[in-house]
């Protein structure tokens, strides 16, 4: 099994390289992203290896059957970026629904309590043998509310850590998780009385934008919001103009809604262009991060492990537990209950 493998980072290489091995995949790894010009280079490749900024519009997806690839294996669990309806009867679909959600949630755990307690800024400070204490003056957690929308398995370790915190948890999900015990309220409800908000969802046409200028008038003065998921739940000039007025107290991001050309590129010596993100990183209560909450060594050898496994699964057997399918209605329910592939 041959398959092109995009958007290749150093640190993909050597667990990749060890399953498949194991399982007999032979990677052929390319620095670029996979797009509509580069979809030429998975020609006599079995499949395409790809991650969350590549392109799997309906265009990639003709080029690539018509070069004859039969899977696309997503080595992540997000599926924002691949057009699942248009594939539907050509080109099968594969990602891995949970590498190591502890990953993220610790991930977001570590960026607000860096937020709330200023430890940036304080290591900075003493680099240069600066011990003053003053403009670091943080708050408990402890006794304050956290809003977490969704709660999938990322949504409920991030609401364990943060009951181990002793904080009050309000959650929303529109497919709630049955008998766990979650206080679940209304989005709205969630957003007027939350002192912290951490975002768990996909970014699906509903979820888009979740966080625009109605949303952020009503929440509390001074919230703080945590992004960990997709960058377009949060219309980043509305983050701005909130964060400016005042009313929005902090963001952690880890994700950018147009992170695309920007996140996993050294851009230091360069003039970013893209305005809106300068001014956030600009802003002494935003931290960024890029799209590094699943980098953890757990992560990367589940992820590729899983990846494999999905692989093998589909060309050599007749079902396909982690298919992604728009004929299924919600991809989640596979009508066929996984006993052999969408189409």
């Amino acid at each position: 099994m041959k398959f092109a493998f995009f958007d290749t980072k150093p640190y993909d290489k050597p667990s990749f390289d060890h399953y498949g091995e194991q399982k007999g995949i032979k990677f052929k790894y390319y620095e670029t992203k996979l797009n509509e010009d580069t979809a030429e280079l998975a020609k006599g490749c079995d499949g395409v290896c790809v991650f969350v900024n590549d392109d799997v519009s309906a265009k990639v997806i003709d080029k690539l059957y018509e070069l004859g690839v039969k899977l696309i294996a997503l080595r992540c669990a997000g599926y924002n970026n691949v057009d699942v309806k248009h594939a539907f009867g050509k080109i099968h679909v594969v990602r891995v629904p949970a590498y190591s959600p502890y990953a993220v949630a610790e991930h977001a755990m570590a960026m607000l309590l860096t937020s709330v307690r200023r430890i940036h800024k304080a290591y900075i400070r003493t680099k240069d043998f600066n011990f003053s204490l003053s403009g670091l003056t943080g708050f408990d957690l402890h006794g304050k509310t956290v809003g977490v929308v969704g709660t999938g398995k990322i949504g409920r370790i991030f609401i364990d850590i943060c009951k181990g915190f002793g904080m009050n948890v309000l959650a929303y999900d529109k497919f709630p998780a049955e008998n766990s015990g979650l206080n679940y309220v209304t989005l709205d409800e969630l957003y007027e009385k939350s002192d912290i908000i951490s975002f768990h969802c996909p970014l699906t046409e509903e979820t888009y934008h979740m966080v625009d200028s109605g949303a952020v008038e009503k929440m509390k003065k001074g919230v703080i919001l945590l992004n960990t998921s997709r960058g377009a739940l949060i219309d980043a000039e509305v983050l701005l103009e909130g964060i400016k007025s005042r009313k929005i107290g902090g963001a952690c991001l880890d994700v950018y809604e147009e992170e695309a050309d920007i996140f996993f590129e050294d851009f230091s010596g360069h003039i970013v262009e893209d305005d809106t993100l300068a001014r956030l990183i600009s802003m002494p209560n935003v931290i960024v991060t890029s799209h590094q909450a699943f980098l953890t060594e757990e992560a990367l050898d589940n992820i590729a492990e899983t990846t494999t496994d999905n692989i093998v699964e589909f060309f050599k057997s007749e079902g396909s537990s982690n298919e992604l399918c728009y004929h299924c209605g919600r991809i989640e329910e596979c009508r066929k209950n996984r006993q052999c592939k969408c189409f």
